[in-house]
């Protein structure tokens, strides 16, 4: 009888309520509209409309008008209004009602609307009706609007339809849990026991389910991670199961049995087996099966290979696994679809690290490449040709690139140029063909060249050797002679300017060239409107210094001329150098010829610890130059920073860490033993001076000095300890020089009875009888009365002697390679056994897999010590910069660590440090890491523990 009034109430309320219009009239309408004014009035008028039903509490006609205004919603017009009746909707017992209801809930409520506490109720009550669909409503609307508190009141309810007989319940409560696991990971172990079920189902929804469900809270705990990785042999089963099934035309598409369900299953696979041997072999053969069995026609079956390969690359897989990947990737580079050539140079590039040889046979299609039309192609195939540059292939790959580099679009030049430079830089096979090399590069790049090209063109030159200099001189006068738009390519203008500056004499004594023809060109640049201001204060200093070059009176006359007029200059700095060179010409021409003489060599260390003088080696392309704070000749002592940062001026926390560890006090000087008045480079209020510039230091923070001691943590150290003092390389070539002792530098020299007092710094440094051999070092410079100290063993570095001055390095800057007196080097133990990852021999331990970023520790016994080589690899797809690798051993070991290969770690790059540990007692090494770098300017850090390393062997 209730049912009969109720339809007699609604058919009674229609009479009365004129009809409203329904939902295709109203878009009719909107898509009538000619302009967005027309549109804006149909819709005011239809929300007018709709607000009144909803005060007249209109329960006939809510669902079209709720259905209407949804429709108002998705074009971006205002319907907060409709939120209250959306929630009246959910409650009616009507299928229909509940339907618009919850799609409106889902559209129109958030967690910042307090509406949304109201329907929680309803969620609840629906959740449990026997009608599968209204459960399905329930389950659809929880997982997509659940806030952190509707989760926890309704995990319970999923958690038991996750079990419920009927499979599409199973399949949309799991599909819930995924997006409650997502929101609030901490309700994981309530799904736990139910979701392992999920994959005895024949029904391949709730495969899938299953398997997303599985995929997150692996990503999301470690521990469920471990806990799965029993399910292998059943993803195993199952992936191989729809791969060799008959064709069943509810899962086919395009001749490929549910292709969803393969991706997922080998995504899931990928996060099992990384860094699992184990579980690793358990998928290698099934991985080989699907790898060799996809159909390659369709793009689905390229979906399916791309899964393979990125699953194959990611776990422990076996070599030949690897290389089948790598040929999947090179098919993919022969394919029309620009999109599936892209995935596959994106791919090589992540996976270019893991075996190079593999990729490097599809080297001739990766410069192809660089030739085709779409810009992201490009980018790609240019970064990857990049990655595959070694020593073997240089000259052939270089060639290539020049010629990319000259068609290059302005947006490639300059990023382009900067990386030829360095490649040719690290693996250039004689100096003349680096500097044809960079000449091309100068050329062809034009004024897109950065600035890094320029210095490191003009720093080659000026060390190489007296006949190089003139050969490179005789090239870039014939190319700028000529130069016809010398506005498109200043930086080879400035090269050349100042290479005919500096060795004129070299390239007048050809007989090629006449005094007044390097004049005529001087005097052409600096009087041409095209030329930068830049490059004509390279032109007047050049102009200067060859003046001391040309022997005719004549000419010289020309370049006072010339000189001179530039001190009424427009522009302040060219004024200022017209001047200043102009009374070199007047009452200083006595001085002239001094002054400026050829510049001398500059020394640069790379980052392999050898000399950068004429040489051609490995130079990292963020790796910067060196710069030695060197100490007067006027004996007085000083403490000095070696940062291994141009422009220094970034002494920081570290560096001041450094020497809290040293004396513990707020004044550097105590911590050494050195008298108050001694030159301290690194307190708040002096400067550090690099290169002849005095470069102002900022004063250091508190809380600094515990950087270090949080990285040694328990490793024995008691807190009463003064933890470390210096070492690292130590060199003393008398005559005031300063040798370096790991980070810091001391000007040995200075170390004598005035600088040195007794108690001074709590004795930190012990008498002469206690160096075991450093007072030889120093030239018997220290004082044989200084007192004694026991031996303090810390962070990164070994003792030196008899190991007094504790092992302290700052990794921050390559190692010097410095020498002792008769010539021998500290660290020349190192060249003699070099290990590497794939050493048969040598115990290979992960110190970090994190964020995409691996750290691994390749240990090997050799000649007494353990010889240690750290290989940090960067899997992700960002560059990772400033990249630091601390260290720090019990004090009953000795650590030496030499300078790492580079501070930046770009996508599919390495980063690799070699270090050495000995062992002053019986005992087991622990290491404590800290990994920092900068990951799209934030800064990371990572601090971790390694254990495991081999026993020394015994006789």
């Amino acid at each position: 009888m209730a049912t009969i009034r109720q339809a007699i109430n609604e058919t009674i309320e229609r009479v009365r309520i004129p009809t409203p219009t329904r939902l295709r009239d109203l878009i009719r309408q909107i898509r009538a509209a000619r302009t967005a004014a027309e549109e804006r009035a149909v819709v005011n008028r239809e929300c007018a409309y709709i607000r009144s039903t909803f005060r007249e509490e209109d329960s006939v006609w809510r669902c079209r008008n709720i259905a209407k205004l949804l429709y108002i919603h998705m074009l971006g017009y205002p319907a907060h209004f409709g939120q209250l009746e959306c929630l009246k909707l959910t409650a009616s017992p009507r299928f229909t009602d509940k339907r618009i209801g919850y799609l409106g809930a889902m559209l129109l409520l958030d967690e910042r609307q307090d509406v949304h506490l109201l329907i929680t109720n309803c969620l609840k009550n629906d959740l449990n009706s026997p009608t599968q669909f209204v459960v399905g409503l329930a389950l659809c609307t929880l997982g997509a609007i659940a806030s952190p508190e509707m989760a926890r009141d309704l995990a319970g309810e999923v958690e038991k339809l996750m079990r419920s007989p009927n499979a599409y319940i199973r399949k949309k409560a799991a599909l819930c849990a995924f997006r409650i696991i997502k929101r609030v990971p901490e309700l994981m172990e309530i799904f736990l026991p139910a979701t392992r079920s999920l994959l005895n189902e024949k029904n391949h929804g709730i495969l899938i389910a299953g398997v997303t469900l599985i995929t997150e809270m692996c990503e999301k705990s470690s521990d469920t991670l471990n806990h799965f990785k029993k399910i292998v042999p059943n993803l195993v089963r199952i992936l191989k199961n729809l791969i060799l099934a008959g064709y069943s035309p509810e899962h086919d598409v395009s001749g490929v049995s549910d292709p969803f369900l393969q991706v997922k299953i080998l995504r899931l696979l990928r996060i099992l087996g990384h860094n699992d041997p184990d579980a690793s072999e358990a998928m290698n053969d099934i991985l080989a099966q699907v790898a060799t069995n996809t159909e390659t026609s369709k793009n689905v079956g390229n979906t399916i290979l791309y899964e393979t390969v990125l699953s194959i690359m990611d776990i422990k897989s076996e070599g030949g696994l690897r290389v089948l990947a790598v040929n999947i990737l090179g098919r993919f580079l022969l394919n029309s679809d620009k999109n599936i050539r892209y995935v596959a140079l994106n791919t090589l590039l992540r996976t270019v690290h893991a075996d190079i040889s593999a990729v490097q046979r599809h080297r001739s299609t990766i410069l192809e490449c660089l030739k085709d039309p779409d810009v992201s192609i490009r980018r790609r195939a240019m970064e990857l040709s990049f990655a595959l540059i070694n020593s073997q292939n240089i000259r052939a790959m270089s060639k290539e690139l020049l010629v990319f580099l000259e068609k290059a679009d302005p947006e490639f030049k300059a990023q382009c140029s900067s990386r030829m430079v360095h490649v040719a830089e690290r693996y250039a096979t004689s100096i003349r063909w680096r500097l044809d090399t960079l000449l091309s590069v100068l050329i062809a790049a034009g004024n897109y060249v950065r600035d890094d090209v320029v210095s490191s063109t003009i720093h080659l030159i000026l060390n190489s050797p007296p006949e190089e200099q003139a050969y490179i001189g005789l090239r870039l006068w014939s190319s700028v002679h000529n130069v016809a738009n010398s506005e498109e390519k200043q930086p080879l203008l400035q090269v050349a300017v100042w290479t005919i500056g500096e060795y004129g004499d070299l390239l007048l004594s050809s007989e090629r060239i006449e005094e007044h023809q390097l004049v005529d060109v001087y005097q052409r640049l600096l009087w041409s409107t095209s030329v930068s201001t830049t490059t004509k204060q390279y032109a007047l200093v050049s102009l200067a210094k060859l003046s001391t070059r040309i022997r005719t009176k004549e000419e010289e006359t020309r370049v006072k001329q010339m000189i001179e007029a530039f001190g009424s200059h427009l522009n302040i700095d060219l004024q200022q150098r017209g001047v200043e060179f102009a009374q070199l010409f007047r009452e200083y021409s006595h001085l002239r010829p001094a002054l400026l003489e050829k510049m001398p060599k500059i020394q640069k260390t790379l980052p392999n610890g050898t000399d950068g003088e004429g040489v051609v080696g490995a130079f990292d392309d963020q790796q910067p130059s060196i710069d030695l704070i060197e100490g007067g000749d006027d004996g007085d002592s000083s403490l000095m920073i070696n940062t291994g940062v141009v422009g220094v001026g970034k002494i920081g926390s570290d560096s001041r860490a450094l020497l809290d560890l040293l004396g513990g006090g707020d004044d550097p000087i105590d911590g050494l033993g050195l008298t108050p008045t001694a030159d301290v480079l690194i307190s708040g209020s002096t400067n550090t001076t690099t290169n002849g510039k005095s470069v102002p230091v900022p004063a250091p923070t508190a809380g600094n000095n515990q950087d270090l001691l949080d990285l040694l943590g328990s490793l024995d150290m008691p807190a009463s300890t003064p933890p470390a003092a210096v070492n690292s390389s130590l060199s003393s070539t008398g005559g005031g020089t300063p040798a370096m002792l790991g980070g810091i530098g001391l000007d040995l020299n200075s170390l004598n009875d005035n600088s040195i007092k007794n108690g001074t710094g709590g004795g930190l440094l012990a008498n002469s009888s206690s160096f075991g051999g450093l007072d030889n070092l120093l030239n018997s410079n220290l004082s044989p009365t200084i007192p004694t100290m026991p031996a303090v063993t810390g962070l990164v570095g070994s003792p030196l002697g008899g190991g007094v001055l504790g092992s302290l390095t700052s990794p921050t800057s390559p190692v010097v390679n410095s020498t002792t007196t008769n010539g021998s080097s500290l660290f020349s133990d190192f060249s003699a056994a070099v290990i590497n990852n794939n050493d048969e021999h040598a115990k290979l331990l992960t110190a970090l897999d994190k964020n995409g970023i691996l750290v691994q520790l390749s240990a090997k016994h050799t000649g007494g010590a353990l010889q240690i080589l750290m290989t940090a690899t960067n899997n992700s797809l960002t560059t990772l910069e400033q990249y630091l690798f601390q260290a720090a051993v019990p004090r009953s070991f000795s650590l030496q660590m030499l300078s790492p290969s580079g501070s930046t770690l770009a996508p599919g790059g390495t980063i690799t440090q070699e270090m050495r540990v000995t062992s002053t007692a019986k005992a087991t090494l622990r290491m404590r890491l800290r990994i920092s770098y900068q990951s799209d300017g934030n800064p990371v850090q990572e601090q971790t523990e390694v254990s495991g390393f081999p026993e020394e062997p015994t006789e």
